[in-house]
């Protein structure tokens, strides 16, 4: 039976169309859901018959709350609860986040003292700790501060005198949130991905750089929430005190119900103030979180930190206004990235860097991903390279600005060692914070585009300038706004990643990248994670970076990219080097029998 059969065997008013109608003058009925309106009336009640007992029952003696919920010692009581809970909050945060740095440190020792401390104090009850605090002066009778294991002493103080009921509070709440607070930050820190750490490293960004500016702000969002539990269950915690007889706002409560057996009305103030507080750290909590949900949502709604901070003129809007005005009509997106990428031809950041491979292989276990690789590249060369996934192209890509660690061999660049140092016939391995050093000669667009959420399109271009090569702010901002408008982006200055379409984040990615100005430019498989439609504008601007000087290295499945734009073709199988030369003999008349099977399937 066909399709023309079936439908002629339909009734004949289904075959044609409605005639028109005007539905303007008709009424709508919003649909009824009786659940929610049963829901509603239940809520209601239940809500009008608490208020209603807890009103007119007068044994709940509300002018006994009224004539003490100001009352002078409450208020100093709150006021001390305020103090300790601020100081356990800041003193316990620090420390808490330095151990857990400590916790995800290249050290074995260190990281194994921070879990000790960890477990420790995670095991010990607050109150405990208190006591033991309290009476430290048993156990030591004088604090001294000097030099460990030797006989030189700055200076020695009574315990008893120093450690009073306060100070004992503060270090016990401190001690005991930095152990919760520790693992809150070391969640936070593991859950950002580990491609945002590369792009930090493969910038050159310094260390602390990378730690302050890129991972703790997007490790925030998922540090927050449980955060302030935290500090809420601090500022309750504080209430454990009164076994020091400091007159915080729970022990001075006692104190009062005990001499007026107002018991209820009392503790019902106490309560009432928690709920302020409560009320008070759940406010900042949502603003904070708000702010720190920069560039993880398309349209974040306000704060008022960023309104503060824009009115301090420092705010997120500041740098979108350095980026200078959007263009009152922009071009289309695709159009505006075949006109403007003209002009990356004369940047000319740098002459190109030759790039020396020498008898490279790496292992991951057991698996060899590169085996005895050897390759030299001249100066501005664009080199292509080819092969089927797991071939080690990534790999050999990734080793050149030492991502990864070789096991053997070595790669020079202008005859220099990114994570050596040679002394006589000697290599020194460099420190970490050498090799970013070294790094920023070579720049690397990822395949899956590693931009920095939390920051838009120019705070990404200008972080590294900035910190890296020491420019100004002024002068960061300035070039940013060129390559912005050299990769057919000038109206995008100020929007975040997620509000930019794929392509637009990959040529945000190389404009970051050639903001160094590097001898070389490193891509990997920049079109892969791209639709395909989107792919012809971020070709289009690597064309013309070929033109520049830069030496290029492109890991890429394009062949026909690969024919058009590349000097020498590499391919790559199973960890070795194949076959390399000249596109139109690799591509065209390859000699090895597997380089041939490849481009048969892949053409």
């Amino acid at each position: 039976m066909t399709l023309a059969s079936d439908f002629a065997g339909l009734p004949a008013h289904t075959q044609n169309p409605a005639p028109n109608r005007d539905f303007s003058r008709y009424r709508i009925v919003p649909a009824r859901y009786p659940g929610r309106i049963i829901g509603t009336i239940f809520a209601g009640i239940v809500i009008f018959a608490i208020l209603n007992s807890v009103l007119s029952n007068p044994r709940w003696g509300w002018d006994v709350f009224a004539e003490w919920f100001f009352a002078e010692p409450v208020l100093a009581g709150l006021g001390r609860t305020l103090l300790l809970t601020l100081l356990g909050t800041v003193l316990g945060f620090l420390l808490g986040t330095l151990l857990a740095l400590a916790r995800v440190s290249g050290s074995p020792l260190l990281a194994s003292l921070s879990w000790g401390y960890v477990w420790l104090f995670r095991s010990i009850p607050l109150i405990v700790l208190l006591l033991i605090l309290n009476n430290l002066g048993y156990l030591y009778s004088t604090i001294w501060l000097g030099v460990p294991f030797t006989g030189i002493s700055f200076g020695s103080w009574q315990t008893t005198q120093l450690i009073t009921p306060f100070y004992a509070a503060v270090l016990g709440l401190t001690l005991n949130a930095a152990a919760f607070s520790s693992e809150i930050v070391r969640g936070g820190i593991l859950a950002v991905d580990q491609g945002q750490h590369e792009a930090a490293a493969a910038l050159g960004l310094p260390k602390r750089r990378q730690v302050s500016r890129i991972v703790l702000p997007q490790a925030m969002r998922s540090i927050l929430p449980t955060a302030f539990n935290e500090i809420i269950s601090l500022a309750k915690g504080t209430s454990q005190v009164y076994i020091l007889a400091l007159p915080e706002l729970f022990y001075t409560i006692q104190v009062i119900y005990r001499r007026n057996l107002e018991v209820i009305p009392l503790l019902m103030v106490a309560t009432v103030w928690y709920l302020v507080i409560l009320s008070v750290l759940s406010f900042f909590q949502r603003h904070i979180e708000r702010h720190y949900a920069r560039g993880a949502l398309r349209n974040p709604p306000p704060s008022v930190i960023d309104g503060a901070l824009r009115w301090l003129g420092r705010g997120r809007t500041a740098t979108a206004a350095a980026a200078g005005p959007e263009p009152a009509a922009s071009i289309p997106a695709p159009a505006a990235a075949r006109q403007q990428a003209a002009s990356l031809a004369t940047l000319s950041p740098r002459r190109g860097g030759e790039i020396r491979i020498s008898h490279v292989s790496k292992s991951y276990g057991t698996l060899k991903v590169l085996d005895d690789v050897s390759l030299a590249l001249r100066p501005g060369s664009v080199t292509a390279i080819i092969g089927q996934s797991g071939s080690g192209k990534s790999t050999l890509l990734r080793s050149i600005n030492h991502l990864e660690r070789v096991d053997e061999g070595f790669i020079a660049i202008d005859g220099e060692l990114i994570g050596y140092r040679q002394e006589g016939e000697t290599l020194y391995e460099l420190k970490e914070k050498d090799i970013l050093k070294r790094r920023v000669d070579v720049g690397m667009v990822f395949q899956n585009f590693n931009l920095f959420p939390h920051l838009t399109a120019i705070e990404n271009i200008v972080e590294a300038p900035v910190a890296v090569r020491g420019l100004s702010r002024e002068q960061a901002l300035a070039e940013a706004r060129e390559l912005l408008a050299r990769v057919g982006l000038a109206d995008k200055a100020g929007a975040y990643p997620r509000q930019l379409s794929g392509g637009q984040q990959q040529r945000v990615a190389i404009a970051r990248a050639l903001a160094l100005k590097p001898k070389v430019l490193l891509f990997d498989e920049p079109t892969s994670a791209l639709d395909p439609e989107l792919v012809g504008e971020v070709l289009d601007v690597i064309k013309e970076l070929a033109r520049s000087g830069t030496t290029l290295v492109i890991v890429t499945h394009e062949i026909g990219f690969a024919r058009e734009v590349a000097d020498q073709v590499v391919f790559m199988e199973a960890g070795r080097i194949l076959e390399t030369g000249a596109p139109a003999k690799v591509l065209g008349e390859p000699d090895h029998p597997r380089t041939r099977e490849f481009l048969a399937k892949v053409l």
